[in-house]
């Protein structure tokens, strides 16, 4: 039986951070991954640069997650057997994208639109081989990293248009199914949504001072700097708040 769960969203988190620091604004996005070049569902290949970014952060997430369980009738017994385990379905996650271009009113709506239904097209390199696939997208907001996925469905819903008939409004949802299926002895939540930590940055931080707080290493310092796209690490404002990935995040780093 599918089970949703419903992520209620605010969109920013309330409050000051420590140090009387006002909470940044962390708008949500679609990260798009390159497909493992050997076709299998382990794991993706590099992260190709490109996002999707959410013009306006979600105001909820629906996660499902299905078991499949078979279950036959005992014989001469009125109820029926014990239900036995067949394994996890992937897990899906759905999100609605709301854009608007009634400030410029241009052709940023459409141009949004043709690049969430290029996710359901098979990327030109592989294209040739046996099995064609589009590429793979990683959901990701502030604290929250989704699974690697690719997008099943995406249904767009025009409502506002120029006089010339350009769209300049429209809901999107977009829903998505894990490629990677199911982990043994995972949580179901796990393997989903996977929680950021998040840190304020003290006097006398640094990036590898923080890495080796977080994970014991501090050659893991990339690590922190990629997931909060820091240029020059060697500048580290007081105050900003970071992004720590889970430790599970960085095989490979």
């Amino acid at each position: 039986m599918a089970t949703p769960t419903v992520f209620q969203a605010a969109g920013a988190p309330s409050g000051k951070a420590s140090g009387g620091v006002p909470p940044q604004l962390v708008h949500a996005f679609l990260e798009i991954l390159t497909p493992p070049p050997s076709g299998t569902t382990d794991a993706p290949g590099a992260a190709t640069g490109e996002k999707i970014e959410f013009q306006f952060n979600p105001k909820e997430l629906t996660l499902t997650k299905t078991a499949k369980w078979k279950r036959e009738a005992a014989k001469g017994a009125k109820k029926s057997g014990v239900p036995e385990f067949l394994g996890a379905e992937p897990a899906k996650l759905s999100v609605e994208m709301f854009l608007d271009a009634t400030r410029k009113m241009d052709d940023g709506v459409v141009k949004a639109v043709e690049k969430l239904f290029g996710c359901c097209v098979p990327i030109d390199d592989t294209r040739q081989k046996q099995k064609a696939s589009p590429p793979w997208v990683r959901f990701q907001w502030g604290a929250v990293t989704g699974f690697p996925a690719h997008i099943k469905t995406v249904t767009a819903k025009y409502t506002l248009f120029t006089p010339s008939g350009t769209p300049v409004r429209a809901v999107c949802t977009v829903q998505m199914e894990e490629m990677g299926g199911e982990t043994s002895g995972q949580n179901p939540t796990s393997g989903a949504l996977a929680a950021r930590a998040v840190r304020t940055v003290v006097s006398g931080d640094s990036l590898p001072s923080m890495a080796y707080r977080e994970y014991g290493d501090p050659m893991l310092w990339r690590a922190l700097a990629e997931a909060n796209e820091i240029d020059d690490p060697m500048r580290l404002p007081v105050g900003v708040t970071l992004l720590v990935p889970a430790l599970e995040e960085l095989d490979g780093a």
